[in-house]
């Protein structure tokens, strides 16, 4: 064994051994451990296995250890046992360094804190015995159940979101399989906490509120490390990246850092929704800087206090990123671009669908996902898509990302050229409707729904001279479907479609309440936030949420099912078809576009099997033969929250 000197000491964790492979691992013994050790500079070598024979003896016994001397190289003994000062940290002076390093087993105290195995309470007897937990728990043991029942219980003591968005993120620290459980079957209640909006006030005051870092973190002073922050993660298998850079957080603008709790909530309902294993999803933020004035004089802001980088900088640094994924996990895990800014946004997405397996859920996962809540209101309005008008508050990502995917979808049933069912879409920016005569000044994603037509400033203007059958929102700007547009809408509509998808639920351009209120219960409505039932006339509203984890989660284990390679434009059709078809005539009946959210995982199935047959048809599938039943398949490859039980 490497002797302890300064050079060469072991460093931070002597991990890897779980009592659960050897029933009679008892005191003292000779035990294979895993230890990192140091290199000639200083830096720990990553898996050296070695044996230590006798490292850990009687726990009363008295344990050499050689530990270094801050004024030597060569190493002084020190005599220690119990709380004795065995490695010099105690005794070194303040400017001195040590070397922060632990022993641990997967057993007793450590496995209490080790999220991924902890069950708490539901530790059976003889688990308890196994793993030397005996004294370190009350001696009741529960259930799984029994414990949702507690959490939920406690979660709801909270009035304030906030403080039930920490509690959940508290407990996926310390026990994640009863957080998965209590997310899979709460998921109504809890979608709005772990998710929008809640997390968007938990990106806001994420500074305030952090206490234990989840994912990685890349910046601007990383550069030529990147593939090096890579394999520092401790899970090697990852299928599903979430990256942010923080530039545009749901309707909040530049959070910079702090935008990490939307790839952290995303990748949560990938495993809750979709049923992607934990341990196979990775969050990322890409520090480049801020533009915001509050969080570069945030005291608690916990990104680098720098304006945000832009141009070859910028695109030097996700070079590297990209490169390093694909380097270390292959091309076939996916990469979600979320919350990016519009001109990253469309640059990023068009430079790496051709190298990599790269999906951006602003652009089309709302689009997949307000395709299918348009598919299923044609059943409650009667035509097609071809037979409808589409005008839309918003031309960035979202927006346009959807009239894309809209008129994709009207060129499929009707063999028409996109160019022409473009026509049927409409939107209106800043400066007013998107026409021809602006073509010079707009930017290049804008540029394809640029119509004949005078231009027209105000918004309530266009929709009088468009004239739509549909009303979609995706400013960012709160209360812009004002009353008088609604009902402008009203009288142009027996039953106007008004989707207001802007989040959170400050941002939406009306509430439920006002377009079921200003549209006399007419309206066909559905929101990017959830709002409560509303009641008019006698007559009780439960609108939709178009809510992009309808789309997601599944789209995202259909690549994975099927060792998918690229994204195609019809994975993303077929996925808004397979959602469109859950919805059900008793859903139709209460007014809703979107089935429940109760039966997402059934959902979520349907949409893999769907997006995984539209791989193989295309030739994108690597994971080969195709299985007869992709719905079965998808179903079997979900990750169960159930306590595994340890020998």
């Amino acid at each position: 064994m490497m002797s302890l000197n300064g050079s060469s000491f072991v460093k931070n964790s002597i991990s890897g051994v779980s009592r659960t492979q050897s029933q009679s691992l008892r005191l003292p013994v000779r035990r294979p451990m895993v230890v990192a050790m140091v290199n000639s500079n200083g830096r720990p070598e990553r898996n050296v296995g070695v044996s230590v024979d006798g490292a850990v003896k009687d726990v009363n016994a008295p344990v050499a250890v050689e530990v270094a001397d801050s004024d030597s190289k060569k190493p002084t003994a020190a005599v220690g046992g119990g709380v004795e000062d065995v490695y010099g940290e105690d005794s070194a002076t303040e400017d001195h360094f040590i070397t922060p390093w632990s022993v641990s087993v997967a057993s007793g105290y450590s496995l209490l804190r080790d999220p991924h195995h902890n069950k708490g309470l539901a530790f059976t007897e003889k688990e308890r015995d196994a793993h030397y937990l005996r004294g370190l728990l009350p001696p009741v043991v529960v259930n799984h159940d029994l414990q949702v029942k507690k959490m939920m219980h406690n979660i709801r003591q909270y009035e304030i979101p906030l403080q039930r968005y920490q509690a959940m993120m508290d407990l996926q620290e310390k026990n994640e399989r009863l957080f998965y459980k209590l997310l899979i079957e709460n998921v109504e209640e809890l979608l709005p906490i772990v998710y929008t909006p809640t997390v968007g006030e938990a990106c806001q005051k994420y500074g305030t509120i952090f206490k234990n870092p989840q994912g990685l973190y890349i910046s601007l002073k990383d550069k030529g490390k990147v593939l090096e922050i890579l394999k520092n993660w401790p899970q090697k298998k990852i299928q599903v990246i979430v990256v942010t850079d923080g530039e545009r957080i749901l309707g909040l603008g530049d959070l910079g850092c702090q935008g990490m709790g939307i790839p952290v909530g995303k990748l949560s309902l990938y495993t809750a929704l979709g049923g992607i294993r934990p341990s196979a999803c990775l969050p990322i933020t890409i520090d480049v800087g801020t533009n915001n004035e509050k969080m570069l004089n945030d005291e608690f802001y916990i990104g680098l206090r720098q304006r945000r980088a832009s141009g070859k900088e910028y695109a030097d640094l996700m070079n590297e990123f990209m490169s390093a994924v694909k380097q270390n996990y292959g091309e076939k895990v996916l990469i979600q671009f979320e919350d990016f800014a519009n001109h990253n946004a469309f640059d990023l997405l068009e430079k790496y669908r051709t190298t990599h397996l790269v999906f951006n859920d602003d652009i089309q996962g709302t689009a997949s996902v307000v395709l299918a809540g348009l598919i299923s209101a044609l059943k409650l309005v009667g035509g097609s898509l071809a037979d409808h008008k589409f005008l839309f508050l918003g031309a960035g990502e979202a927006g346009t990302g959807i009239a894309e995917l809209i008129a994709l979808e009207i060129s499929k049933q009707t063999n028409a050229p996109l160019e022409e069912t473009r026509k049927k879409i409409w939107l209106v920016d800043s400066k007013g409707l998107i026409v021809s005569s602006r073509l010079d000044s707009l930017q290049h994603f804008k540029k394809p729904w640029a119509h004949d037509h005078e231009p027209v400033n105000a918004f309530l203007d266009a929709v009088k001279s468009i004239k739509p059958t549909v009303l979609i929102g995706s400013s960012g700007a709160g209360q812009t479907f004002t009353k008088e547009v609604v009902e402008a809408m009203s009288s142009l509509n027996e039953k106007p479609i008004i989707l207001a998808l802007s989040n959170p639920t400050s941002q939406s351009e009306c509430t439920a309440e006002q377009a079921y209120t200003w549209s006399e219960g007419r309206a066909i409505f559905a929101s990017g936030s959830p709002f409560a039932p509303v009641e008019y006339n006698g007559k009780v509203y439960v609108s939709g949420q178009s809510n992009n984890a309808y789309i997601f989660p599944g789209f995202g284990l259909g690549l994975i099912i099927s060792g998918a390679i690229r994204v195609h434009d019809d994975m993303l059709l077929a996925a808004s078809e397979a959602l469109a078809e859950q919805v059900t005539q008793e859903h139709f009946d209460n007014g809703l576009i979107y089935p429940p959210f109760t039966n997402i995982r059934k959902i979520s199935a349907h949409i893999a099997a769907r997006v995984a047959a539209k791989a193989y048809e295309l030739g994108l599938a690597s994971r080969l033969p195709q299985p007869e039943n992709l719905v079965a398949y998808a179903e079997s490859c979900m990750y169960s929250p159930k306590y595994r039980n340890y020998r």
